[in-house]
């Protein structure tokens, strides 16, 4: 795809070079073969690994078979590594009504090696989002992974933005809106099917959220789509829907702070899979942010908006601070950095859940993705961490 245009932060891939690309639809015999014979050989590689690890040769060009790799069977029959990579810090900058946001700082080009780098090392299931970057992170996806026909890639609908003014546009989630945002999500991201696709809207009334998924069925059925769900952190809402036939994912705020007992349950009945947002609290897990930290300009952590829990203005929250001095000695137990004890608890709470994290480096990828090569927290710790946040809880 040599019909690329890059201006300052953002990759611009034009329609024609899209509708020229080669390449099968995933509904056909010969694409389903080819897939399911690649994705038998995923795994996350063996090389150097940790926070002060650098990208090597062997990282970069070589597979090895893991058995103590954790793999989940996804709603498709897919096995894969049971960790996928984010792109919310990808997109870039988005101008919503209330002003612009962005999440974390990185380049196009660092964020397009960042994504094959979680390729080259056994990452097959990427999430993204029409929002993120006003599309821009579907761009950028869709160039990382242009050649490659063994992943899974998860996307949003119900906001519609344009990736070179980074606006978003007013709601528009009648049918032909959510039919127009996931045809453009499959335009930037230059494939003709996606494999899911999540309502964005985290709370909707079911009078307006029940005609998107109808239209979401419908997408299903003409093999646009593999299957839909919902990024939302209201059960009652969740259960309301979960019936579609093609409804098989929640992606919803999960972690050591934020246990999510009710939605996990709700998720374990229905046999849903969990997406885990916020697996590291928007950075709070990673142990960078202590109360001396601070965030500016359009970082969305330095805003006051309503739904934030872990930063406010610019502050990590004095109370999850608390709440992190306690449990941090039990996640970096037994050699783990924070993060991956963090991301350890998501794959010890349940076996339908998979953690998301984002990125703004190749070090953060390198030290997430050995999450899913430790052992899982032992029950005790498991246990006590519980009983520490629900006494502090935030």
């Amino acid at each position: 795809m040599n019909a690329k245009v890059q201006e300052g932060q953002r990759v611009i891939l034009t329609l024609a070079s899209v509708q020229h690309m080669s390449i099968l639809h995933p509904c056909t015999p010969s694409f389903k073969s080819a897939r399911l014979k690649r994705f038998k050989f995923a795994s996350i590689s063996s090389g150097q690994t940790g926070r002060d690890a650098m990208p090597s040769e062997r990282d970069t060009q070589s597979l090895s078979q893991s058995t103590s790799v954790d793999n989940i069977t996804l709603w498709n029959g897919v096995t894969v590594p049971r960790i996928g990579l984010g792109t919310w810090a990808a997109g870039g900058m988005m101008i919503w009504p209330t002003g612009p946001s962005s999440y974390g700082s990185i380049s196009p080009e660092d964020a397009i090696s960042g994504i094959r780098l979680g390729y080259d090392l056994g990452v097959r299931l990427f999430d993204t989002a029409a929002a993120y970057g006003a599309g821009n992170a579907e761009l950028l996806l869709g160039e990382a992974l242009k050649d490659k026909d063994d992943v899974v890639i998860v996307t949003k609908c119900g906001y519609i933005g344009d990736p070179v003014t980074r606006v978003i546009e007013p709601n528009d989630l009648s049918p032909a809106g959510i039919r127009r945002g996931v045809e453009g999500s499959l335009r930037r991201l230059g494939r003709p099917f996606v494999d899911m696709v999540l309502l964005h809207h985290n709370e909707l009334e079911l009078d307006i959220a029940r005609p998107v998924f109808d239209t979401l069925e419908a997408m299903r059925g003409e093999g646009l789509i593999g299957s839909y769900g919902w990024s939302s952190d209201y059960p009652r809402l969740v259960a309301a829907v979960a019936d579609y036939p093609g409804f098989t994912v929640v992606q919803h705020d999960l972690n050591v702070f934020d246990t999510s007992e009710e939605m996990l349950a709700l998720i374990e009945a229905r046999g849903l899979y969990s997406m885990a947002r916020m697996p590291l609290a928007m950075g709070l897990l990673s142990g960078k942010y202590g109360r001396q930290a601070t965030l500016g300009g359009t970082d969305i952590r330095a805003s006051s908006a309503p739904w934030l829990k872990y930063f406010k203005a610019g502050a990590a929250n004095e109370d999850y601070l608390a709440i992190l001095e306690k449990v941090a000695p039990l996640l970096t137990a037994d050699g783990r950095s924070l993060p991956q004890g963090a991301l350890s608890w998501i794959l010890s709470v349940s076996e339908r859940t998979i953690p998301i994290p984002g990125f703004t480096s190749e070090r953060q990828i390198r030290d997430n993705l050995e999450a899913v090569r430790q052992p899982r927290l032992p029950a005790d710790t498991m246990a006590r961490l519980k009983e520490i946040v629900a006494e502090l809880g935030a």
